[in-house]
């Protein structure tokens, strides 16, 4: 980071975050690292794409990066605050500045609660006292930013359609004005039309408020269309971060991501290159790259010393001891 670059809102420096397994009658403890040495900046008003095949700690690199769930090792910092500096009040008090668009829409709000009832729970919970009044303009307002009517705040979420709850989710988070939302995979569920009304609600949100997104999915396509920058993972670690969505693919794992995303113009369409080999083990990880096993390129350096992730003179950081030109 230069002097004229400004500073990040939300800085990673080697993230891990090990989950172990209990001992069974024949076997013994295991570790499995979901996330491991992770360092990224999220740049402040844009869309910080995390993408990679399920299991390879997406969507436990959007928990760590709100610590709602605790690092192994690592820190995060938000506005230069490391987060687990942070006693539990003041981290609670700083969470009005950072929320998260959760999945499944039909899980996230309590079905107990109206649309009302959930919209007012952030409040509540920070210990903001509303009048009446007070109460029914918030509403009011967060239910019109997200495009829905007034009229569904007495409603239960299983009266809601899927795309609705998910904009009544967006809804909620917003609702104590935050500068940074992870959204973890936020249109998976929902019909294609639906995705795309959800990202152009996104847009127009993050334009309109100022918002900066880690945006986390596993449709790498959906990702170069919509964020600013991508981060790839694989089995836990960074292998490649593409600083703009029109950059070329250097690290094998992308290039064969990209290769696999449909095309709808039958011009545009590629032979898809299948990739052969295992996926190792998450719980006895290789000694060199975890890719190796699966890469056409791979050497004997690749299977015995693991490739950091640096960058070269474009800003673009990539984990490789043999890179595609």
């Amino acid at each position: 980071m230069t002097d004229s670059t400004p500073a990040p809102l939300v800085s990673i420096r080697g993230l891990s975050r090990e989950f172990g397994s209990r001992s069974g009658l024949f076997s013994s403890p295991r570790v499995l690292r979901a996330v491991s040495d992770v360092s990224l900046d999220i740049p402040r008003g844009k869309v910080t794409g995390v993408v990679g095949e399920s299991g390879c700690g997406k969507s436990t690199l959007a928990r760590l990066a709100l610590c709602l769930i605790d690092a192994s090792e690592g820190s995060v910092r938000f506005e230069g605050v490391d987060l687990a500096s942070l006693n539990g009040g003041q981290l609670r008090k700083l969470r009005r500045r950072m929320q998260m668009v959760f999945q499944d829409p039909y899980s996230a709000i309590d079905p107990r609660y109206t649309i009302r009832e959930a919209l007012l729970e952030p409040f509540r919970i920070q210990g903001v006292g509303l009048s009446a009044a007070e109460a029914g303009t918030k509403v009011e307002h967060l239910l019109d930013i997200v495009g829905l009517s007034v009229t569904i705040a007495d409603n239960y979420p299983h009266q809601l359609s899927g795309g609705q709850k998910q904009r009544v989710g967006i809804a909620r988070a917003l609702a104590l004005d935050p500068s940074f939302l992870v959204l973890d995979e936020p249109t998976a569920s929902l019909d294609v039309s639906i995705q795309a009304q959800i990202i152009a609600l996104l847009e127009r949100l993050r334009r309109d408020l100022g918002l900066t997104y880690l945006f986390i999915s596993h449709d790498l396509g959906l990702v170069r269309y919509f964020c600013d920058s991508i981060v790839v993972m694989y089995l836990g670690r960074i292998v490649e971060i593409l600083p703009s969505a029109e950059s070329r693919p250097r690290h094998p794992y992308t290039r064969a991501l990209v290769e696999s995303t449909f095309e709808p113009d039958p011009t545009l369409r590629r032979v898809v290159t299948k990739l052969s080999g295992e996926i190792p083990s998450a719980f006895n990880l290789p000694a060199g790259c975890a890719f190796a096993a699966r890469c056409e390129h791979a050497s004997d350096l690749c299977r015995t010393e693991r490739p950091e992730l640096s960058k070269d003179r474009h800003d673009h950081a990539i984990a490789c001891h043999h890179p595609i030109d």
